[in-house]
């Protein structure tokens, strides 16, 4: 098959590309062929961004010939596309911005044809995408700050109601999620107010700290 990315006459560095303009519930792919009269042909359609239509967008773009792609960094919008894309096409995700600064756009000119125009002459700067490998670990290790973040916060949550209820819990227990401080909410919340008894339910080192049950009293 002949190479699809050459220089010819007017400039064009890719002669078989598509431009991608990227929506919550839309897609609108612009595929721009040079012609053997060395003029370019443009095709649009548009798909929604369900995954059997971007599946049927993937098939589509092949049919055409289209090798390489290029939309813009949307959102999160571009991500399920860009998976479904990576392992058939080349797909360059681009910054929006910097499609903005490009000069010569006409003001009919659809978004998807410009990105198809943008890229056939090779003036657009791709954005770095990391391999699949690096962002799937990236995304675990965010997934993983954004837990801890959210523990911490229900954490001094629990310790500041504990406060306003005058149960001084944090005062004898270094953790109040431990194995002895949830024995002591869970028998709170079931009904017990006896100092003595939720005294009785520490455990291991907290129990041998001998904590004074006037600390476990809350406001009346």
């Amino acid at each position: 098959m002949t190479s699809v990315i050459m220089e010819v006459g007017d400039g064009t560095v890719s002669t078989h590309c598509a431009g991608l303009d990227v929506h919550k519930k839309i897609v609108v792919a612009c595929v721009r062929i040079l012609g053997t009269d060395g003029k370019p042909h443009t095709e649009t359609r548009t798909f929604s961004t369900m995954t059997a239509d971007l599946l049927a967008l993937a098939d589509w773009l092949l049919t055409q010939g289209v090798t390489q792609v290029a939309m813009e960094s949307t959102g999160e919008y571009w991500k399920p596309i860009y998976a479904i894309l990576e392992p058939q096409l080349t797909v360059m995700v681009v910054n929006a911005q910097h499609i903005k600064q490009v000069p010569g756009r006409k003001t009919d000119v659809k978004d998807a044809a410009w990105i198809a125009e943008l890229l056939a002459h090779g003036l657009l700067r791709p954005s770095f995408i990391p391999p699949a490998p690096q962002r799937d670990l990236r995304d675990l290790t965010r997934q993983r700050t954004t837990l801890i973040h959210e523990r911490a916060a229900v954490v001094n949550r629990l310790q500041k109601v504990l406060e306003w209820a005058n149960i001084k819990l944090a005062a004898v227990a270094t953790d109040v999620t431990g194995k002895s401080a949830r024995s002591m909410l869970e028998a709170i919340v079931d009904g017990q107010s006896d100092a003595t008894a939720l005294a009785e339910l520490a455990k291991g080192r907290m129990r041998a700290k001998r904590i004074a049950p006037l600390a476990l009293v809350g406001a009346r």
